[in-house]
């Protein structure tokens, strides 16, 4: 028996579906603009808007770099407390089907390496001197239906092209 890849470039049935070779924050940002007044508000109400977006990259065969964009701003008393955006990626085999590549990449994988996004985050918004963000669980299934929904909308004639999805904390 040899492990030689199958043909065509189809999945191999004796590897498993998903494997995440390899994770890293591939980029990171925190900036605190009005510091240090802005601490003085420590205590009121934080408005935190928190905008997800997923995006894939081909790597060779079957490899493929999913990166998971994370954008969030707080603004307490109507001044900016802190921006935070990180992008965090993962390099993963995918031995599925041709036609489950795209939900697995969008959905699975985000799934997968999104408690160690919202790790970082929490540990980040706590260092840089505020309450941690914990950000809710995501449901990457809803934000893909979302996103082929917006697809299929911008198609059609006439229609407007639609931003990226995004989540609340």
């Amino acid at each position: 028996m040899t492990d030689a890849p199958p043909p065509n470039g189809a999945p191999n049935a004796a590897q498993p579906p998903l494997v995440i070779n390899g994770q890293y924050v591939k980029d990171l940002s925190f900036e605190v603009p009005g510091a240090p007044e802005i601490f003085r508000h420590a205590g009121e109400t934080q408005d935190i808007p928190i905008g997800i977006d997923v995006k894939t990259r081909h790597l060779d065969g079957r490899t493929y770099e999913v990166v998971l964009h994370l954008r969030a701003e707080a603004k307490t008393a109507g001044r900016t407390g802190f921006i935070l955006e990180v992008a965090y990626g993962a390099v993963c085999t995918l031995n599925v089907p041709d036609q489950h590549l795209h939900p697995v990449m969008l959905v699975e994988v985000p799934r997968q390496i999104f408690p160690f996004v919202r790790n970082i985050v929490a540990d980040l918004t706590r260092d840089g001197g505020f309450p941690p963000l914990l950000i809710t669980p995501i449901d990457f299934g809803e934000l893909y239906r979302q996103r082929l929904a917006q697809q299929a909308a911008a198609a059609q004639p006439g229609a407007e092209g639609a931003s990226s999805p995004t989540a609340g904390s």
